[in-house]
């Protein structure tokens, strides 16, 4: 049975990060829609049911190109969003002793410490200049 399953599955996608996500995510609203049972747990039953075969379509797949690069672009996303709340955590944490400022060309965070009044802020990356008061 384990070499008729290993011979079904040469040259699939098989199972990866982003079908993982779709699953865990599929539970997820499956165990909510248990919990309500008004008309958004039907609807969450029909989004489940879309998930799973999307799922299960990803682990069967035979164009494995076209599926690494559907894991790359989430594994890209993820990454971006994980880097953005490790941001805001650090400056939450740092939220006393420093105020941060965007710079207004470049969008680069820049950090400058608490209590010098108006100060004259020089982005490191793009050079332009502009005052804040910290």
């Amino acid at each position: 049975m384990k070499e008729k399953l290993a011979r079904f599955m040469v040259g699939r996608n098989g199972n990866d990060q982003l079908n993982l996500f779709l699953l865990g995510l599929a539970l997820a609203l499956l165990v909510i829609a248990a919990i309500f049972k008004s008309s958004f747990g039907r609807i969450s039953y029909v989004i489940v049911l879309a998930l799973l075969g999307y799922a299960y379509f990803r682990m069967l797949s035979r164009n494995v190109y076209k599926r690494r690069e559907e894991n790359g672009k989430f594994i890209r996303a993820r990454y971006k969003l994980s880097a953005a709340v490790k941001l805001r955590k650090e400056q939450w944490i740092q939220r006393k002793d420093y105020k941060f400022f965007t710079c207004p060309s470049c969008k680069t965070t820049l950090r400058v410490p608490r209590g010098h009044g108006k100060i004259k802020i020089v982005c490191r990356k793009c050079g332009n200049s502009f005052t804040g008061k910290s």
